[in-house]
């Protein structure tokens, strides 16, 4: 399987050999009507076919980009793999995206062709398209108006999907025969924290590479299954989804199931049964308060049971170990544990974390409860997956884990962590300046400071841009503190800063939930802004922040917080769509905020 990876010329080579071997397997399921329908792998690869041939059919040349704006669904993949079969080059686009980021995407790649879910998104690219004037074709998925005017023709998805499939099939293996593991499957845009996105330039090459190297960590680690299932629920058009959530399970021969949202998310895992799951840090901790919240709730035997599970994990993780912990560990084993592994379906093999650091708390929290969960390190420029924990190596928590084959890791003398291998991209679209910046001698320079432990597994301690650096010269890293603040009941979200200054200071979100149950233990109306307000509400989260404060040194302390207007959202632009913290946004918006905490 892994030579097959390796021998592939392009992804979409790589797709229909595995259709080829198991045409009859299910492959992509969705939700249609309430219930859960899937499609084969052959079928999937007669439309992805035919609807190349058709986009070569409206006059797309070899390296003509694409932009795809979709939620997560079967159609998304359809796309991306019949505009690489068509020779051309995707452009993904967050569904979140303003019109102001649309016009940014479709001037700076120059796309010649759009493919649009729903009616609802393109009330936003519609806009976007008539004011760069580059866009010549809209797709739409479902039925929407008819975008038409000026050089914009809209032709739909079933028209698109139509035609002599055999002939298709042949003109598609006779194209793709000429494209190489150099040539560009895609532009990613990286999702702005630190200002306008740049595309990133990803060669097929580099996806395969990853592919590789993450496969060789499920097959090694975990084995394979005919009914290996993945459940989508990132958007596709982040990195991390796009090869660890599809190209991944492709690689594998897998079935890719799509979720419904974070509202349905439980219900969909309990559902679709899947064996591993590709999430970002911010869901883990999300997930982890609610279970802590339904048990505790459940009181009793329960809760006693999970706290025991705890204080065995947090040991393990520490390497100690206490007489009587194997007979504690025969009881969660026995009565929690599986109830809790049912919650996540039952099959599950792994979840991977990625895309952000992995607060080792929550870590240990998974851990302890029967579920394998892996941090993996990388970035958009880097294929993006680099490392990743695996079980054989042991997986500590305090590391990414080691690099994924292929990939070879250097330390900078300043810290920073350097990058070699095919996984690397080859440079930002229109972008020679920051290509040359950012990749010298071969070396992608990531931004992140870190080391090696004894073992080979990196370790991160920060984001060189991001380090908070005080008035007298310390370096602090935020997104320690930050992590450890909403693993508090009381804080969903915080930002901390400091720069040049004398202390840290926080921005804070208490959590709705434990204010609303605040507000009724003190027989007060909850009113979100008029809460924060009260001074005994702000001595509570104070609590909590002290808490904190206890596990960190001196120059880390947050000595002084106030309240957002808010919660972090993609929607308020203050949080990327892979649920990172956009702090450049933020600071724009509560800057005199924060400032004021000094003179306070």
């Amino acid at each position: 399987m892994l030579s097959d990876i390796d021998s592939a010329n392009n992804l979409v080579e790589l797709f229909l050999k595995r259709a080829d071997a198991h045409p009859d397997r299910a492959f992509l399921g969705a939700k249609r009507g309430g219930v859960w329908t899937t499609q084969s792998w052959s079928e999937v690869a007669r439309i992805v076919c035919l609807l190349a041939e058709n986009l070569r059919g409206m006059g797309l040349q070899d390296g003509d980009r694409v932009c795809l704006v979709s939620e997560n669904r079967p159609e998304w993949c359809i796309a991306d793999l019949a505009v690489m079969a068509a020779g051309c080059i995707t452009v993904p686009a967050y569904v979140t995206n303003t019109e102001r980021d649309h016009v940014h995407i479709l001037d700076n790649s120059g796309a010649k062709a759009v493919i649009v879910s729903n009616d609802k998104l393109a009330q936003l690219l519609i806009p976007a398209i008539f004011r760069t004037g580059i866009v010549e074709h809209i797709i739409p998925i479902e039925n929407v108006r008819g975008y038409q005017g000026g050089n914009l023709r809209c032709t739909g998805w079933s028209e698109m999907t139509n035609g002599d499939a055999a002939k298709a099939r042949k003109a598609v293996d006779e194209r793709i025969s000429r494209i190489g593991r150099a040539d560009t499957a895609c532009i990613i845009y990286t999702s702005g924290t630190g200002g306008a996105p740049r595309g990133v330039l990803q060669h097929h090459g580099a996806i395969l590479c990853n592919a590789a190297g993450a496969a060789e960590v499920l097959i090694e680690d975990f084995g394979i299954e005919e009914d290996e299932r993945f459940l989508s629920f990132l958007p596709l058009s982040h990195a991390y989804e796009h090869t660890g959530g599809q190209f991944l399970p492709i690689s594998v021969g897998a079935q890719i199931y799509y979720s419904e949202g974070l509202e349905k998310l439980a219900s969909n895992i309990e559902e679709t049964r899947p064996t591993v799951m590709v999430v970002v840090p911010r869901l883990f901790e999300v997930l982890r308060t609610r279970i802590m919240k339904q048990v505790q709730k459940q009181g009793g035997m329960a809760e006693r049971l999970m706290d025991t599970a705890l204080e065995i994990g947090t040991r393990r993780a520490a390497g100690e170990r206490q007489f009587g912990d194997s007979v504690k560990e025969f009881a969660v084993a026995r009565l929690l544990r599986p109830k809790i592994r049912q919650r996540f379906g039952g099959r599950l093999k792994a979840m991977v974390s990625g895309g952000a650091p992995l607060n080792p708390e929550v870590g240990i929290f998974f851990d302890a409860m029967g579920l394998t969960l892996l941090q993996g390190y990388g970035q958009t420029e880097a294929g993006p997956v680099i490392s990743c924990n695996r079980p054989k190596a042991g997986i500590a928590m305090h590391s990414v884990g080691p690099p994924l084959r292929g990939v070879d890791i250097r330390i900078a003398e300043d810290g920073e962590i350097l990058c070699r291998g095919e996984l690397v991209m080859h440079g930002y679209w229109q972008n020679e300046a920051e290509t040359d910046r950012t990749i010298k001698d071969g070396w992608l320079h990531t931004g992140d400071i870190g080391h090696l432990d004894a073992k080979g597994r990196i370790v991160i301690t920060d984001r060189k841009k991001d380090m908070i650096v005080n008035d007298k010269g310390d370096n602090i890293a935020p997104q320690k503190v930050e992590g450890m603040l909403t693993l508090q009941p009381e804080i969903a979200q915080a930002m901390v800063a400091g720069d040049k200054r004398p202390y840290i200071v926080g921005l804070l979100v208490p959590d709705a939930e434990w204010a609303v149950e605040w507000c009724q233990a003190q027989g007060k109306k909850f009113d979100c802004q008029q809460v924060q307000q009260l001074p005994e509400f702000k001595a509570a989260v104070r609590a909590a922040v002290d808490r904190v404060n206890k596990d960190l040194s001196v120059i880390e302390k947050v000595r002084q917080f106030t309240f957002a207007d808010e919660p972090f959202t993609i929607e308020n632009e203050e949080m990327t769509p892979s649920m990172k913290i956009r702090r450049h946004k933020i600071k724009e918006r509560y800057g005199d905020r924060l400032g004021g905490l000094y003179r306070s």
